[in-house]
């Protein structure tokens, strides 16, 4: 019976219990700060309701060589199946979770002889046999939201792999692409280029006989035997950078060195339809990056509050039924010897508060570099569109003029060969336009691989590429 006397100490004890479990401010904390801004610059029409980034990559990509590519890499790069395996190790985290704040029952068994000696206690001389078997539970209420909250948690990280590997896949479809683009421009560059040395071979030949003819020295047949060999060692430049690209693609694939097919004559004709880009806002539900650091953060913000709740008071129920004995002679007789028990326990930290202390600033810092690494994540891809935008606006304009310069050279090629035949000008005009003409057509190709490869970018950019994919993805949670 409790009396006046002694139910003092106990309040005093509670209370110190409490003061103790409270848990201590944080020095820093900040929330997300920044907005995105209400349209993208450089915009070259007014923004849609919906997005290229609804397209699935299929229906984006219509080169049907080019989509089996994608499909081959989808199925089979290292990279996506190591990501796999972490969406199902973060799976299984949850399981973990979840069983921490499920109740805990095992079962016990033990037994024994003992022979105690003369006077050394009572009953000596005789054999004692004891032995035990029950079963045993405990049951931490989750008063505090602990291990919900861990549980919840370990949700939001195993949504995040799934994000992850969703940017994994928009990447990896950019990639394809770009690098399939870059053989089809080697391939025309090089055609380009055995053109040029067909041209100069017949134009060195014209030279021979104006050498004969006392109308050249040596020098301009010296001089177009040069550029020839010129242009026969950069076939071969290019041709490594075919095998190289080649390499590159097959590795993206997930397979060994091998041709990679592709009808590269269709070059300057591909084009893709216009691309539409939706208000900045929609990159929230497009882009998997940016979805995944909403959840790393939501994440944060949960191992914040499981933290500080370890300085609360815990409350766990303890309980056990079964057999137990200790005198011989009830042995035999199992009815006599059963046994329950259920106890309540309330623990909270008293001496190792520091460590606690020190999780619990962690878990804060964790959770303001997940606002960081959110705001760094919505800035960039806000610029990966708008780079794509202003790429895209340059490049066409870039493009015709250069178009128009690779026309007027044509021209004047088929001038100069008229001239030069006359007499009407000297060998290096002739040489000096042909290689003009040569650099000009090979820019071309170059600037529209960089078309090519600035549409899929916006398209990446915009989120686009993962989605279509059959995903069979079944959480624990």
């Amino acid at each position: 019976m409790l009396t006046k006397k002694n139910v003092l100490p106990n309040i005093a004890l509670i209370f110190l219990f409490l003061v103790q479990a409270c848990a201590p401010s944080l020095p820093i904390e900040r929330e997300n700060t920044i907005a995105l801004p209400q349209d993208f610059p450089n915009r070259m029409d007014a923004p849609t309701k919906t997005s290229t980034a609804d397209v699935a990559w299929k229906e984006f990509f219509h080169d049907p060589q080019l989509a089996y590519l994608i499909d081959e890499a989808l199925k089979h790069n290292q990279e996506l199946n190591l990501l796999e395996q972490e969406i199902n190790i973060a799976n299984n985290e949850i399981m973990a979770r979840q069983g921490e704040y499920l109740p805990k029952i095992g079962m016990r068994a033990g037994g024994g002889v003992e022979k105690a000696e003369r006077f050394s206690t009572e009953d000596a001389n005789s054999v004692t046999k004891s032995g035990n078997i029950g079963l045993t539970a405990t049951w931490e209420l989750d008063i505090w939201k602990k291990l919900r909250n861990a549980s919840k948690a370990a949700y939001f990280n195993y949504l995040g792999t799934i994000e992850g590997r969703r940017f994994m896949v928009t990447s990896l479809v950019a990639e394809i692409a770009n690098t399939y683009f870059e053989l089809m421009a080697l391939d025309n560059q090089m055609e380009i280029i055995d053109s040029y040395i067909k041209v100069l071979t017949q134009i060195k030949g014209m030279v021979v006989y104006q050498q004969k003819a006392a109308r050249v020295t040596s020098l301009a047949v010296k001089r177009f035997e040069a550029e020839v060999y010129k242009n026969q060692s950069r076939k071969y430049k290019i041709l490594q950078q075919i095998i190289l690209t080649q390499n590159k693609m097959n590795v993206l694939i997930g397979r060994f060195p091998q041709e990679v097919f592709r009808d590269s004559k269709k070059f300057s004709e591909f084009t893709f339809s216009k691309i539409k880009a939706s208000v900045p806002t929609h990159l929230l539900d497009h882009r998997p990056d940016v979805k995944k650091a909403t959840l790393d953060l939501e994440a944060a913000k949960l191992n914040v509050k499981v933290a500080k709740a370890r300085f609360y008071p815990s409350l766990s129920i303890d309980g056990g039924v079964g057999y137990e004995q200790f005198n011989s002679k009830h042995f035999e007789d199992p009815a006599t010897t059963s046994f329950y028990g259920l106890m309540g326990n309330i623990t909270a930290p008293l001496l190792n508060r520091k460590a606690i202390k020190a999780d619990y600033f962690s878990a804060n810092n964790k959770q303001i570099q997940a606002v960081f690494n959110y705001e760094l994540t919505l800035i960039k891809a806000y610029t990966d569109v708008a780079n794509q935008l202003t790429k895209l606006k340059n490049l066409s304009k870039i493009y015709d003029l250069k178009v128009k310069q690779v026309a007027a050279l044509t021209e004047s090629i088929n001038i100069s060969n008229i001239l030069f035949r006359a007499a009407r000008v000297d060998y290096i005009e002739a040489l000096f336009t042909q290689r003009d003409a040569l650099e000009a057509q090979v820019e071309l190709v170059e600037i529209k691989k960089q078309q090519l490869s600035a549409s899929v970018n916006l398209y990446k950019a915009l989120g686009g590429g993962w989605k279509g994919l059959d995903e069979k993805y079944e959480s624990e949670y």
